[in-house]
């Protein structure tokens, strides 16, 4: 069972403060891996964790679709 600490704590991280956008932004720099320390942490108090994984989800089906478009190129090209 969840306390109500853990309930208040919940709520709190799905209202932090970044839009998707911003927070799109700080997951593509992290992914290049050119945030410094102190942004990272800034990024972790304010990050809204439901942007942060629509956003994962998001680059996953962005990663899935763009690797079928690559074999079914390549498999076109050397079919013809």
């Amino acid at each position: 069972m969840t306390t109500e600490q853990e309930k208040s704590d919940l709520l709190e991280s799905s209202q932090r403060k970044l839009n998707f956008l911003q927070t799109l932004k700080a997951v593509l720099w992290a992914m290049f891996g050119v945030r410094k320390g102190a942004g990272l942490k800034e990024d972790i108090a304010k990050l809204n964790p439901v942007y942060v994984i629509l956003t994962g989800i998001l680059f996953g089906v962005l990663f899935v679709g763009s690797l079928v478009l690559v074999v079914q190129w390549v498999v076109s090209s050397a079919a013809g």
